[in-house]
């Protein structure tokens, strides 16, 4: 994957609302994106893992600390999806 750098100005009380040192801006901006796009469906779970330099597990994680789903299905399609796999497991 290659990289792209980008400038942004930015208020200067938004670090105060994120509650973070200036330092780790650039880390919280991209993990804010990962979450977003990942939350939007744009991106996989895998995907917003590897942008963060995460495992999937580390990311599904962190889905949970923001209160993120990982699961985006209601139970049904859930039950539904189930029901669909359970002849090719023999079950």
């Amino acid at each position: 994957m290659t990289d792209l750098t980008i400038s942004l100005n930015l208020p200067r009380d938004l670090l105060g609302a994120l509650n973070i040192p200036e330092s780790q801006l650039p880390r919280q901006i991209l993990e804010i994106l990962a979450l977003e796009l990942f939350r939007q469906q744009r991106i996989s779970a895998g995907k917003a893992a590897e942008l963060l330099g995460l495992s999937k597990l580390s990311f599904i994680e962190l889905l949970a600390q923001n209160q993120i789903p990982y699961f985006t299905e209601t139970p049904d399609e859930l039950a539904a999806e189930v029901e669909a796999v359970e002849p090719l497991l023999g079950a």
